[in-house]
């Protein structure tokens, strides 16, 4: 059976199916042989097929150049043939026992299946005519048809000369229909400044790839859907193609291999770096406590290359292999495709295709999750737990791979080291308060009108969801602030005018930056703050500050005291406030 197309292994499947309903209905026999037989070669042969298209999705994964493919705003997994079987009346079943209740025809299911077929046809007759249907989820002129759209940014600020009718909402000239909203320049002016949603249709975020693993999920679960009793083993398999999937968006677009400027990440918070060896942001970011991927995607990630992932193939293990039957089961990580490009920065990293990658993961995420009362209904009790896990722990991190995955661009986007250095030659041991604030506020500023532009630029060919940009400013402000505690820092003499300067300058980033993002509350604005209002505490006050004030380095509290306190107390108050900083036990928050 294992030479049988897909496509025919499901027809033969129904029909035998159908003829042991008719058994039962017509002489209360189950056909118990028939069925354990059947089961048995049906597991069998579906472990192949799976194998097979788990190969078929790695090779679709290391050709995908992250393009996205043009479905409909309206698109709708119901609207592939894969799933046309969840709409059908009739849903096949093994035995009238273990048939599933159909939402959508409550009624028919109470028939009996001579009943059904009283007054015409017979239950053998396939229905050929729906399964020739032409599906109609393709965008028939992509993204790019509405000039008004396509154009939007490039005349974002003068519209005066636009006829009306042009400022009205697109219609397709082809159907008729007006779902496909266009932003008016009025809608345009109304919306989020972070908003780079403007000019693309809210149609789905995805992939030809993206669309084929849908394709198949509904493949398998016409297959349970015929054969109940090996419904645990194709869910099982289910979930293998969105983990594999979820696998390869992170180790494509997750994983930090580009070079930067300090790949090691400080083993200890209170590694001593001063201006001359500047501190790269994944450092800042990581020695801050603020973990990129939470212990949960952790877990998931690694669970997935415990039992799915083949490494051996790629020579990664070393020592005994593992077993025979054991590797048959797994397949090797797959390889982004060299046609992506992820190191330039005039786009941004790869921004566009990390977007397209990252959200169309989302996307099979949310269609999952529609799914899951439907695949619960066919598990079979005992096995619940395995799906409710599956989605808990599995399905609802897809999301959570954004924090990873665009912190790589938040990361190179804005120069942070040239920040640190400009910072390093500022002068804060003034004697007069001052009114301008220091060069390397507007050089940062730059860096961020530079990083708004350039989304701006990417917009205009994938959609930039809310969440995205969102999760880009995020990083990127925090990041920023991160850096400006660190360059604080590092300096070595301050005065009260200094720290006045200090202030200023963050008052002067903080006032323009809000111009550029509606992102509220601006993230870490209370670490840059209360850490340049520290200077101004008295030894008591610093002690208990130390105490309660963890998400701060060793070497940024040492600097506290030493520039802050160091020509206001003796030698010995220094050394018992430095020790209660080597003394704390520094938990990540």
């Amino acid at each position: 059976m294992s030479n049988f197309k897909y496509d025919d292994f499901i027809v033969v499947l129904d029909v035998i199916s159908r003829l042991m309903q008719v058994g039962e209905e017509f002489c209360s026999s189950k056909s118990e042989v028939l069925q354990e037989s059947i089961k048995r070669q049906s597991v069998n042969y579906f472990k192949n097929y799976h194998r097979a298209r788990l190969e078929e999705l790695r090779m679709f994964l290391e050709n995908e150049t992250w393009e996205l493919c043009p479905v409909k705003s309206n698109f709708n997994i119901s609207q592939l043939h894969e799933f046309k079987f969840m709409g059908q009346c009739r849903s096949p079943s093994v035995s009238p026992s273990r048939q599933a209740v159909s939402s959508s025809s409550p009624a028919q299911d109470e028939l009996s299946l001579f009943q059904q077929f009283l007054q015409e046809g017979n239950p053998f007759e396939l229905p050929t005519e729906k399964e020739e249907e032409t599906e109609d989820v393709l965008a028939s002129n992509g993204y790019e048809s509405d000039e008004l759209e396509k154009n939007v940014y490039q005349e974002y600020d003068s519209d005066s000369d636009v006829p009306e009718e042009l400022k009205q909402d697109y219609v397709d000239e082809q159907t008729g229909d007006a779902p496909l909203k266009s932003a008016s320049r009025e809608t345009i002016r109304s919306k989020k400044r972070s908003d780079y949603n403007l000019n693309k249709a809210n149609a789905p975020i995805l992939t030809n790839t993206t669309l084929n693993v849908i394709r198949l999920v509904g493949k398998y679960m016409q297959m349970m859907s015929i054969l109940k009793p090996i419904a645990f083993d194709v869910i099982h398999c289910v979930s293998q193609l969105f983990d594999y999937y979820l696998y390869a968006v992170y180790t494509f677009f997750g994983r930090n291999d580009m070079p930067v400027p300090s790949p090691s990440l400080p083993t200890h918070l209170g590694r001593d770096v001063g201006p001359a060896r500047v501190v790269g942001p994944a450092c800042l970011y990581e020695s801050s406590g603020l973990g990129l991927i939470s212990s949960r995607l952790r877990t998931t990630l690694n669970r997935i290359q415990e039992n799915l992932i083949d490494m051996e193939a790629l020579g990664e293990t070393s020592g005994v292999h593992g077993a025979a039957e054991d590797r048959k089961e797994k397949v090797p990580s797959p390889h982004l495709s060299q046609m992506v490009v992820l190191t330039n920065s005039g786009t941004l990293y790869g921004l566009a295709q990390r977007v397209v990658a990252t959200e169309s993961l989302v996307f099979l995420a949310e269609q999952f999750e529609s799914l899951q009362f439907h695949l619960d209904t066919m598990m079979p009790a005992a096995k619940k737990p395995f799906l409710q896990q599956f989605y808990s722990q599995t399905v609802s991190t897809a999301s959570e791979l954004r924090k990873p995955i665009y912190w790589i661009v938040a990361a190179k986007a804005i120069d942070y080291e040239q920040m640190l250095l400009l910072m390093a030659g500022v002068k804060w041991d003034i004697r007069e308060i001052m009114s301008q604030h220091n060069v390397y506020v507007d050089v940062l500023l730059k860096e961020f009108e530079q990083f708004n532009k350039r989304l701006e630029d990417v917009s205009r060919h994938v959609r930039i969801p809310l969440p995205v940009s969102n999760v880009l400013w995020e990083h990127c402000i925090r990041l920023a602030n991160r850096t400006l505690v660190e360059g604080y820092a590092n300096v070595k003499k301050c005065s009260n005018e200094g720290r006045a300067l200090m202030q200023l300058d963050f008052q002067q980033f903080l006032m323009k930056l809000e111009k550029l993002t509606d992102l509220r509350p601006i993230p870490d604005k209370e670490f840059v703050e209360t850490y340049i209002k520290a200077y101004y505490l008295t030894e008591n006050d610093m002690e208990q500050f130390i105490k309660n004030h963890r998400e701060y380095s060793m070497k940024q509290l040492a600097n506290l005291v030493n520039v802050c306190l160091g020509s206001h107390i003796n030698k010995k108050a220094r050394q018992k406030l430095l020790a209660a900083i080597d003394d704390i036990d520094r938990p990540k928050r």
